[in-house]
């Protein structure tokens, strides 16, 4: 989450509806929910590639390792999943494993599949919409639907996937910067 102004500018004129939420996949969601159920705490919202309709499967997770001897054994055990995970990979007193349990992950996921077309976007305030271009979470199809449904949606596809801030930082950044500079102050 970000504001315009420091938290502390709060108490000096500002208002909870200072509040840009951004949010990424699973907070992406939340993050249109949040300003769907409470629509006077948020300004504008950022959303990265996740859509109103979410079926995803994440059971495979539940196969990650609890622990591993090393990091390297560990980024091995976890293959082509490591690229969502590296920020999220600790050493404990056992052993390297990840700062979550992938049980958890599992279970917060599935209670969001389903259709949130109620609540993109139920709140009036503008919002940004990121995709990644090669996404295999949020479709063009799906994130042009999207930016209809919305009074003031803008949307944004970069050359990546779902992970658009991590793959393309720059773009992602820019995109936000532009984002929130057009805002009404």
């Amino acid at each position: 989450m970000t504001t315009r102004g420091s938290a502390r500018g709060l108490g000096r004129g500002r208002s909870a509806r200072d509040v840009v939420v951004l949010g990424h996949s699973l907070g992406g969601v939340n993050a249109y929910q949040l300003a769907a159920c409470h629509p006077h705490l948020v300004s504008a919202l950022v959303i990265e590639d996740i859509g109103a309709v979410v079926d995803d499967d994440l059971s495979f997770c539940l196969s990650w390792p609890h622990r591993a001897p090393t990091r390297s054994a560990l980024v091995a055990e976890l293959g082509d999943a490591v690229r969502y995970l590296t920020d999220a990979i600790r050493e404990y007193a056992d052993g390297w494993g990840l700062a979550f349990r992938p049980q958890d992950m599992v279970a917060s996921h599935g209670q969001i599949n389903g259709d949130h077309w109620d609540d993109w976007p139920a709140s009036s305030c503008p919002a940004l919409l990121v995709h990644g271009a090669h996404s295999d979470v949020l479709d063009a199809g799906h994130a042009h639907a999207m930016t209809s449904r919305g009074a003031d949606v803008r949307l944004v596809t970069l050359p990546t996937g779902h992970t658009v801030h991590d793959t393309d930082p720059a773009g992602f950044a820019a995109s936000v910067r532009e984002f929130l500079m057009h805002l009404e102050v």
